[in-house]
């Protein structure tokens, strides 16, 4: 710790966003950053705590405290060396994760402004990369060949892990390009494409081979591999089967998101193919992260209006008793997207469908209250009868995800990410296949 009273004489400084009106305006990334002084500055208020309630909450074990030391002091490699010891991908997880550390810090509490951990990780990332500290460093093989089949955050996690240790790491993907939830279901606003392939580079000069546009069958895995790693995420969202549901304008979220993505990277669709809110009016239904990305990607394609409606009642705000520190908490959360534009209203269930010549013009809701579950355990829905139609003519549906069944596999198959934990955070699903690969590796090694 450079100085024990760092956090009392140096203010929470965030890097922000760039203002809504320039950011609007394109799908460049929306968050700005720090000079290196105010960041060195800012990693200075961690007080090492006694005990790590940052390493606690974060699902890969970063150890924050000693990258955080580490970069007060300018040493920035050391900074990255540590970092890089738990997290395959900082540059990522920097850019996109909700940072459940900074929600366990002890500042958090105490002050109500944690240290700003992502940000000074992926200002670490950056620095590694910009300063050459990342170089290809192809390991010595081992002879035994790994398929990984998905290449999510967790298939490249699992083939960026496995391929250190030693073996030939093959990827299939049946997208034409690696990096799944990352490159196709979260917007350029929030990650550039450019970072994603960055990392793929160097991966691809480590000795991993991808092979995409490539699907590939679970149940009949390609031949000549020791190990397999399925990674395939969680492909099936979940619908909203209600009367009127075959009406045009209504579509998954991914549909829009994945889509728009394509079109950034050069990919064109005819008129009746593409996805778009220009001159609509959009209703957003869920009122989750995807969501979000939805409100964020409608504006920057010229909607008239957006809407967000979500079923669950309305968080509190800033402070939930009910999910004291140092838990998550469930509070009201206002992304960068909802402050460019959007209603936002709780508690509503969708019935119906709406339209006029087979096309959607609105959608019939009712409000729902929810009632405390005699037994315990989650709260009771129940319809009040207060129904009105919401106007659109954009719906898109942003309610999460199926969780994948999988069938019964040899002992020589591994699963890992969002494809056996059912969808959930990118940090998630690095950390499940980071110990996927341990148990590849060990499943290998007593095979010799």
């Amino acid at each position: 710790m450079k100085d024990p009273r760092a956090f009392i004489k140096i203010p929470r400084q965030e890097a922000g966003y760039r203002p809504v009106h320039d950011r609007i305006a394109d799908f460049g990334e929306v968050e700005q950053t720090l000079n290196t002084h105010d960041r060195k500055l800012q990693a200075s208020r961690c007080m090492d705590c006694g005990v790590p309630f940052c390493h606690w909450a974060c699902p890969i074990g970063n150890k924050q405290p000693e990258f955080q030391a580490a970069l007060a002091e300018g040493k920035w490699r050391e900074a990255y060396n540590i970092l890089s010891e738990t997290n395959d991908f900082p540059e990522f997880t920097g850019r996109i994760c909700p940072a459940s550390c900074e929600k366990a810090c002890v500042l958090q509490l105490s002050a109500d402004a944690p240290t700003t951990i992502r940000e000074n990780e992926v200002a670490i990332a950056e620095a590694a990369f910009r300063e050459g500290y990342i170089r290809p460093v192809e390991p010595k093989r081992n002879g035994k060949r790994v398929a990984i089949v998905g290449s999510g955050p967790a298939g490249l996690s699992a083939a960026n892990q496995l391929n250190h240790m030693g073996y030939a790491v093959t990827v299939f993907d049946q997208n034409e390009a690696a990096g799944g939830l990352l490159r196709y279901g979260i917007p350029n606003f929030k990650l550039n494409k450019s970072i994603i392939d960055r990392r793929l580079d160097v991966m691809k000069q480590e000795g991993v081979e991808f092979r995409m546009s490539t699907p590939i069958d679970v149940k009949a895995l390609p031949e000549g591999f020791d190990a397999y790693v399925v990674a395939t995420g969680t492909p099936d969202a979940r619908d909203l089967n209600i009367p009127g549901r075959d009406l045009k304008g209504i579509h998954l979220a991914l549909d829009m998101l994945s889509q728009q993505n394509r079109v950034l990277d050069g990919a064109t669709f005819s008129a009746s193919e593409r996805v778009t809110a220009k001159g609509k009016h959009v209703l957003v239904i869920g009122g989750g992260d995807t969501g979000s990305d939805c409100i964020g990607t409608s504006n920057r394609q010229g909607a008239k209006s957006v809407t967000q409606i979500e079923i669950l009642p309305k968080p509190p705000v800033g402070h939930n008793p009910s999910t004291p520190w140092p838990q998550w908490p469930i509070v009201l959360k206002t992304t960068s997207s909802h402050e460019e534009g959007c209603e936002r209203r709780w508690s509503l269930s969708s019935t119906k469908f709406i339209g006029k010549d087979g096309h959607v013009t609105g959608v019939e809701v009712e409000e729902v209250e929810w009632i405390p579950n005699p037994d315990g355990g989650r709260s009771i829905m129940q319809p009040t009868g207060k129904k009105e139609v919401l106007k659109a003519d954009l719906v898109l549906l942003a309610m999460g995800f199926l969780r994948p069944e999988q069938p019964t596999f040899p002992a020589n198959v591994f699963v890992c990410g969002d494809a056996t934990l059912g969808a959930t955070l990118v940090v998630r699903a690095i950390a499940s296949a980071r110990e996927t690969a341990k148990k590849v590796d060990a499943f290998l090694s007593v095979r010799n």
